[in-house]
């Protein structure tokens, strides 16, 4: 058995990765590394980058000798432009990071056409931090710091951001948020990347303020593309209550899930949505906990941590970047390591073949 080359690829940019998920990223590499030619819709809100990095692209082309059709970027136009690219014959399988609502339509366009194709959208993640009691009475000061750094990275603009903290009620907790609070107040307002991420931001910080429970644990104004950073609080029971809550908002908006008790921290993981990212903040006598959380958070997410903030995605052999729907539309796969290469491959069985006539790579 041996892997071969699905076909020709769409690629479509993210409007939050001008580099790393766009015209030359993971999607576009990983198709490359698989042999396969690499159709990119270059996104609307940076133009100009993706033209500059497809000129490189093609500049490597030359100096590899490979074929002129190894490589094309699309420019310009409105949804039919991405649609028609999506229901061209010759597209075998198509890589997308972006919005549920766009993806999810991709998604279906896909599986109407006439030939199905596999689709690989990574669409969001609100990327959950299960906080147990000894590691906050030990170091909730610390966490609290990490996070707020990691929660407004890039003015939150991150699919990894870790927008939901959910910790047992308590003094240790309550200490916890006032460090968390601290610390996300000293960040100033940051240039989000587009106007409707801003606007999507905006959206997304006035449903949860309205939701029912919540409570502001720390304000601010932001307007046009400027993001300021937003804390939350809400009990156990009214997150269980309202299914919005779990929603993401892209942006640093921070949202401190106060529960009674390790059974309802258990029945929030279990009530998740399927994540990028789940993370667990554990010292040493919070091990018979974690156990018992584990076999919850590896059916939700695709990356589990320890004692550490999801922000940074390492490129190697063991990542994952995925996670069951609607963190992905494929949980078999990744979108960045190594891995993400068998994406574009489809494995051919030659049995019985006499050795004149394997292929030259076996």
């Amino acid at each position: 058995m041996m892997q071969r080359p699905i076909g020709p690829v769409a690629v479509f940019g993210a409007s939050n990765f001008p580099l790393a998920f766009s015209t030359a990223g993971g999607d576009t590499a990983s198709a490359l590394a698989a042999g396969c030619p690499v159709v990119v819709k270059g996104h609307s809100a940076h133009p100009g980058t993706g033209e500059i990095v497809a000129q490189a692209i093609d500049a490597a082309v030359k100096a590899c000798g490979l074929h002129p059709g190894v490589f094309s970027l699309v420019q310009g136009g409105k949804r039919d432009v991405g649609e028609a690219l999506v229901q061209h014959p010759l597209i075998k399988a198509v890589g997308f990071t972006g919005s549920l609502g766009g993806g999810r339509a991709l998604f279906d366009l896909c599986a109407r056409r006439p030939e199905p194709i596999p689709f690989f959208g990574e669409l969001g993640s609100v990327n959950p931090m299960f906080l147990l009691p000894a590691a906050v009475g030990a170091r909730g000061a610390a966490i609290a710091a990490g996070w707020a750094g990691s929660l407004t990275m890039g003015a939150g603009q991150f699919c990894t951001n870790p927008g939901i903290a959910v910790v047992i009620d308590g003094p240790e907790a309550q200490a916890f948020i006032d460090a968390a609070k601290a610390a996300v107040e000293k960040v100033g307002a940051q240039t989000m990347l587009t106007d409707g991420i801003a606007e999507a931001y905006r959206s997304g910080r006035d449903r949860v303020a309205a939701a029912s429970g919540v409570r502001a644990v720390l304000t601010s104004m932001c307007d046009l593309r400027q993001a300021t950073p937003y804390l939350f609080e809400v009990s156990g029971a009214d997150w269980l209550a309202n299914h919005a809550l779990g929603e993401e908002v892209f942006g640093p908006l921070g949202l401190i899930v106060r529960v009674r008790d390790l059974a309802e921290m258990q029945a929030i993981a279990g009530s998740l949505e399927g994540q990028l990212t789940c993370t667990l903040h554990v010292d040493p006598a919070d091990y018979p906990a974690a156990k018992t959380l584990l076999p919850l958070l590896e059916r939700k997410a695709g990356r589990v941590l320890a004692n550490g903030f999801p922000t940074g995605v390492e490129v190697c052999e063991a990542q994952v970047h995925g996670g069951p729907y609607p963190a992905s539309t494929n949980f078999g796969a990744t979108a960045v390591g190594t891995l993400s290469i068998r994406r574009w491959l489809r494995p051919v069985a030659y049995q019985n073949l006499p050795p004149e006539l394997f292929p030259q790579d076996l």
